[in-house]
């Protein structure tokens, strides 16, 4: 039997991930991680205000780097044998493109316009507009956000679109359309990247830009030219279809074809988000919850339509039939900032050693520093009175979209050391995750048990532990280092044909698990009393942001 190949690629924030595998036998025979130049360089974003871009350039140098070295890592036979690839990207994160598809910023009037680049997830400067958004919405004949949660985020793709051509006379000037980084990537690779005819995917469209098949499509112009007539038209120029991503986006390009060395008849999947594909890369299954975790995350839910399709579930990212696995009810979730907190607290200790003692000094500690802080912290009891921490350092995104809302440190005395303020924003996150799992159980969605993928899960078994004490729930991590691009490589081999369903892909190509945390009794029962403090905390928080946001929560200058 003739062995075929696919090749999964996942971008995530800071890098694009390839993985090489042998679609008949889940072998792994090639990887590549290729961070971005420009965004490594801190280009186009300004944290202070929520702002984040990436240079499409960014994304196409560091693809093709990526997979290539994957291909060189195979032996030379493989590069004949690919049948198909696939794509997963963060999102919702779109950009501003002309009639051909391209995005502005690969214009050379546009190139160091971060308004002419892609818009990364995280960027929060259309909190605004989200909120008109939900105002809008709530009071519409039709509640356009009944499938999202009932509440629209600034992290997603009509609220940055509003917000740019509000902000940027020369954006609205010459953009036709908007199109998600899973898309456009995708459609890149079969050379047809025209706005009109290119397959949308169906994870994008219906979790972040209010599709649904019960309105026909997206929501109806009036709406849109209600909101803002900067809006009226546009719905013409994007689309009313969508796709699954077993699906083919098309066939490659002849010009990737070459660039890559593969065959001229691979076919290109249609695209999604990285954590629904990181999700059937884990053997998600019906009332397993998946939590993709890294500098954020998100958590997967699939269920039969039957079953839970007639629920609204208030406060999530969305449920969109076939989002994560075909026939079935896709639900996301999420937290705004996990990694990223743990981030933020070690720059906080490293930045005055860089200034005092030099680079060399603060990367050495940069590469110590938070194993360290997780060794420590492990030593520490867990007590009733222990320091509580709310996780909205870069707000809310579920339960309940907020992302104006900020964090916090409660209970701090003059012993508080480095140590005891991790363990309270890793308890923090962890509760951050529970609060998300009680909302699914008490909007009638069960969660039978938790599966967990992405480089916290691989890498940090503290902050494991804590999160399975903390959910009083065994956690099973997959064993995949690269469980996106292996869903992606799985979606391949079906749009491709090599597999007629993608419970045959996951059953063929899976590596399984590696590790299972489970509760420890004590400590659970202990969490569970400051999980009521970390809500009521919480509510304090957010009631005091409400009455008086400027006084009491202001932005950084």
């Amino acid at each position: 039997m003739t062995e075929n190949y696919v090749i999964g690629i996942d971008f995530g924030t800071d890098s694009v991930r390839a993985l090489v595998v042998n679609a008949q036998t889940g072998e792994q025979v090639g990887t590549a991680v290729q961070e971005y130049p420009r965004w490594k360089q801190g280009k186009y974003c300004n944290a202070a205000v929520s702002m984040f871009r990436q240079h499409p350039l960014d994304y196409l140098e560091s693809l093709e780097a990526a997979v290539t070295s994957a291909l060189d890592q195979a032996p030379a036979e493989v590069r004949q044998h690919v049948r198909g690839i696939s794509v997963d990207t963060t999102g919702s994160t779109p950009v501003a493109v002309d009639k051909n598809g391209t995005p502005l910023a690969l214009q050379e009037e546009f190139a160091e316009n971060p308004n002419g680049m892609f818009i990364l997830w995280k960027d929060h400067t259309a909190n605004a507009e989200a909120e008109e958004i939900n105002q809008l919405a709530h009071s519409w004949s039709i509640d356009y956000t009944k499938y999202v949660g009932g509440i629209y985020s600034s992290e997603w793709f009509w609220a940055k679109i509003l917000h740019t051509l509000r902000t940027d006379a020369q954006i609205r000037e010459k953009a036709f359309s908007w199109v998600e980084h899973c898309d456009w990537i995708s459609a890149e690779l079969t050379g047809n990247t025209d706005p009109l005819t290119l397959k949308r995917s169906r994870c994008a469209a219906g979790h972040k830009a209010l599709w649904h098949q019960d309105f026909d499509g997206l929501p109806a112009n009036d709406f849109f030219n209600a909101l803002d007539p900067l809006l009226n038209g546009l719905r013409d120029q994007l689309f009313s279809k969508t796709e699954t991503s077993e699906k083919p986006m098309g066939i490659i390009s002849a010009k990737w074809a070459e660039k890559l060395g593969i065959p001229a008849d691979v076919v290109i999947g249609v695209g999604a988000f990285d954590a629904h594909m990181g999700a059937v890369g884990a053997l998600i299954e019906p009332y397993s919850l998946c939590k993709v975790i890294g500098t954020s995350t998100c958590d997967m839910l699939v269920a039969p339509n039957d079953e839970v399709g007639h629920l609204l579930i208030k406060g999530i990212c969305g449920q969109v039939d076939g989002s994560i696995i075909p026939g079935m009810l896709g639900m996301e979730a999420g937290q705004s900032a996990f990694g990223d907190i743990y981030a933020w607290f070690a720059k906080l200790i490293i930045a005055p050693v860089s200034a005092l003692l030099g680079k060399e000094a603060a990367d050495e500690m940069s590469r110590k520093l938070i194993p360290y802080l997780a060794e420590e912290a492990a030593k520490l009891p867990v007590t009733e009175k222990d320091i509580i921490a709310i996780d909205w350092l870069n707000g809310r995104r579920t339960p309940d979209a907020k992302h104006t809302l900020k964090g916090a440190l409660l209970g701090l005395n003059l012993a508080s050391d480095n140590a005891r303020i991790f363990k309270a924003l890793v308890e923090a996150t962890s509760f951050g995750s529970k609060s998300i799992v009680e909302r699914f159980r008490s909007e009638g969605v069960p969660i039978n048990q938790v599966i967990a993928i992405g480089g916290v899960a691989k890498k940090s078994s503290f902050v494991m532990q804590t999160l399975a004490d903390v959910l009083n729930m065994p956690i099973k991590v997959a064993s995949s280092e690269q469980a996106c691009a292996l869903g992606a490589g799985m979606f391949a081999a079906v749009a491709s044909g090599i597999h007629e369903t993608l419970q045959d892909a996951q059953e063929a190509m899976s590596s399984g698990f590696d590790t299972t945390y489970y509760p420890r009794e004590e400590q659970a029962a202990i969490y569970q009393t400051l999980y009521q403090k970390y809500l009521q905390a919480g509510t304090f928080i957010e009631n005091r942001f409400l009455q008086n946001p400027d006084l009491v929560f202001a932005d950084p200058v």
